[in-house]
């Protein structure tokens, strides 16, 4: 009878130190539980994820080099690369006061063939990323782009001049 009493003895321990252990549940009616396994998240109706995430991030900076003066704008509210591209054409080229009558009416005509590498004549749009790295604009799908732009930038294409001068100083 020993091992019998040692064997009950060790069950009875083992109930024990569960129920000390265990965290004691909130009587509730079993309808009221939710089923997180079962069932998936609720979303805003007509809101996917990415699209609400996209409302949330803030206007970036967008500078033109050789200006003091930067412009912000907000990605969310431009559907693709060729929405961006438009708007800065209408930031920097048309709305400059160096731009002539004739390039506002060219850029209205030509807009179903602008996209980011002539959105601004003579300059490559860039962008920093989250970890401050610069990356040409449109590597990347739109929405990831819109998550990790911070600032874009608008280089001149042809920095080689300015390597050429400090190079000879």
């Amino acid at each position: 009878m020993n091992g019998f009493e040692a064997q009950q003895r060790q069950e009875s321990l083992k109930r024990r130190w569960q129920e000390i252990t265990s965290v004691p549940e909130c009587p509730r009616p079993a309808s009221s539980l939710p089923n997180f396994m079962s069932t998936k998240p609720k979303t805003f109706p007509g809101f996917e994820d990415d699209d609400l995430v996209s409302t949330m991030i803030p206007p970036v900076t967008v500078v033109l080099e050789g200006r003091s003066i930067c412009q912000r704008i907000s990605l969310h509210k431009h559907a693709s690369y060729h929405s961006l591209a438009k708007a800065l054409r209408q930031m920097f080229v048309d709305g400059s006061s160096d731009s002539g009558g004739s390039t506002a009416s060219e850029s209205s005509a030509g807009d179903h063939d602008l996209d980011l590498t002539n959105a601004v004549p003579g300059h490559l749009i860039a962008y920093e990323d989250i970890e401050s790295d610069l990356l040409l604009a449109g590597d990347l799908n739109w929405k990831d782009f819109v998550r990790v732009a911070k600032r874009i930038r608008i280089l001149p294409a042809k920095g080689g001049s300015r390597k050429g001068t400090a190079g000879a100083a």
